[in-house]
This record gives structure tokens, C-alpha cells and sequence, in this order.
């Protein structure tokens, strides 16, 4: 069975105008209702840092979320944390971590080893909270900084928060730059040495190149896939130009020809539309 992460998280935190909580909320339900279980929906980060994700908590206490859905809040530091474990409606604590000094300075102004230490701090909180976490791997697949980057250097990494207590890591291509070749290439090495961790992608593609992408991670033995409908968003931070999310509708379709068992959900046309409609009055055109 293939795990689906739908990201409005994602995709609204570089939307340059607020969205209201109701809205937020009134989405995140619509998500439920069709099916999905697993939703990044909030981050409890410096609001200064990211203003659209100011009302976190607001958003959930409106959603008040089934037990059955699995919400993932993005947490950098223990204050994250227990602002999240505060609300009683985060199951999952998920933490950027990223082999490119240049980005975790722009993303969360920690050093690698600051970094790590405040994974520590995140996963203390959250096994003491019944929490699950999730690690990202940001600029799994290269970085626009000239920091140095390998494969050896990305499974490296998955040994340091394997370490740490990590069972579920996404590799991500923050910026949008992973070749076909280079996402099986990663994905297989990783998984080879890996294999009793959930590894996932959280691979962002302009529209048309996202297939592919899907193609070559789902046959080097990935099973866990973060998506945005509609291919909205992009991490404000990364770089100047926001390349979107891998689209929910494209991944499903890639992932169906290929015959993979996928999640029940209902027909996502209502969803599409109330996306794009966030799109039109909060947002920007992706590239």
C-alpha cells in the first residue's frame, strides 16, 4: 500500500496573502471527507519567519481533526514542539534537517549540529507525547548553494537521524532540481541500506515533469509520496523562484498505471476546485 501525504502546508506557506483559519480549516476537513489520512497541515514556527502559518493552533481547534487522520505539524526547535503537543491534535512532528549548511541557515538558522541537537530535543518531547516523527531530508538531491553534496553524503544523513531514533525519513528536492536518473539513484541507494525505515519523497517538479519523477522513485521502492493538489506551493525559503509540489491528481494517475495499491478516496473534483480557488485569492502562479 502506498502512503499519500497531501501538503497544504506546503502549499499555502509562500502564499504572499493570509488565508484565513476557517478557510484552512474548512480544507483540511474537505481532505478528510475524501479520503486522505495522512495531512501536513500546520507548522508551529516563528511567525515572523512565516506569517501564514501564525494561527496553527487556531486551524486545528476549527478542524478538530477525526482520530483517524494522521496530522503532521513542522516543528525546528522544542518550542515548536510543545506548541504542537499542546494542541492535542498533532500526531506527528515532522523536522527539517538537510545535508546544505547554506539552507539551514535560510530555512531555520541552525547549523548542522544545532540542527541535530534540536531533532534530539524534538524527539524526547514527542516520545514522551505518544508523538510520532517524521524527518525531511531537504536538498536530498542537490543544492543551488554550492554546498558539497553526495549520495554517501544523503544516506550519511539518514544514519545520523536513524540514530536519533528517526523510523520515517522524506527525501527532498526543496528546489525542484532532481533528474528521473538521480531520484531512482538516491532513493535505491538509501533504501539498500535502509530498508526497515520508511523512506519517502517530498519531491517538488513543475507539472509536466512530475511523472516521471513519481515513475522512477515508485520503481526503485519507494512507498510513501508527499503531494500538493493541484501542485500549488513551494518553501519560501529555498530560493527566489517557488517551483510546486509534485500534483496530488498526477501522482495518483502515475501511481495507478503503475499498478500500485493506492488509499480509497472519493472523486478529488470538489477539492481541485476549492484549491484552485485558495490559489486565485491568496496566491501566486507557481512556476
Amino acid at each position: 500500500m502506498v502512503k499519500i501525504i497531501e501538503c497544504p502546508r506546503d502549499a499555502w506557506q509562500g502564499l504572499p496573502v493570509h488565508i484565513p483559519a476557517e478557510v484552512k480549516a474548512d480544507y483540511l476537513r474537505l481532505l478528510s471527507v475524501a479520503g486522505f489520512r495522512h495531512i501536513d497541515a500546520v507548522s508551529f514556527v516563528s511567525p515572523s519567519a512565516v506569517p501564514q502559518m501564525a494561527d496553527s493552533e487556531k486551524v486545528l481547534e476549527y478542524l478538530d481533526p477525526p482520530d483517524d487522520v494522521e496530522v503532521i505539524g513542522i516543528v525546528v526547535n522544542a518550542k515548536g514542539a510543545e506548541r504542537a503537543i499542546k494542541t492535542e491534535a498533532v500526531q506527528t512532528l515532522g523536522f527539517p534537517y538537510s545535508i546544505s549548511p547554506g539552507f539551514l541557515q535560510r530555512n531555520q538558522n541552525q547549523t548542522p549540529e544545532e540542527s541535530l541537537e534540536a531533532l534530539e530535543q524534538v524527539g524526547t518531547l514527542a516520545y514522551k507525547a505518544g508523538l510520532d516523527v517524521v524527518a525531511y531530508i531537504s536538498m536530498a538531491f542537490g543544492n543551488p548553494y554550492g554546498d558539497a553534496w553526495s549520495i554517501d553524503e544523503v544516506v550519511n544523513a539518514c544514519d545520523l537521524l536513524v540514530d536519533a531514533g528517526v523510523t520515517q525519513i522524506s527525501l527532498a528536492d526543496t528546489v525542484g532540481i532532481a533528474t528521473p536518473k538521480l531520484v531512482a539513484d538516491v532513493v535505491s541507494d538509501v533504501m539498500a541500506v535502509h530498508d526497515g525505515i520508511e523512506i519517502g519523497v517530498h519531491l517538488h517538479a513543475r507539472y509536466d515533469g512530475a511523472r516521471e519523477l513519481v515513475r522512477e522513485a515508485y520503481n526503485a521502492g519507494c512507498r510513501r509520496f508527499d503531494a500538493a493538489m493541484g501542485g500549488l506551493g513551494g518553501c519560501p525559503f529555498a530560493q527566489d523562484v517557488l517551483v510546486g509540489n509534485l500534483a496530488t491528481e498526477v501522482v495518483l494517475e502515475e501511481l495507478k498505471a503503475l499498478g500500485a495499491e493506492l488509499p480509497s478516496l472519493q472523486p478529488l473534483d470538489g477539492l481541485l476546485s476549492a484549491n484552485a480557488e485558495i490559489g486565485r485569492k491568496y496566491g501566486i502562479t507557481v512556476h
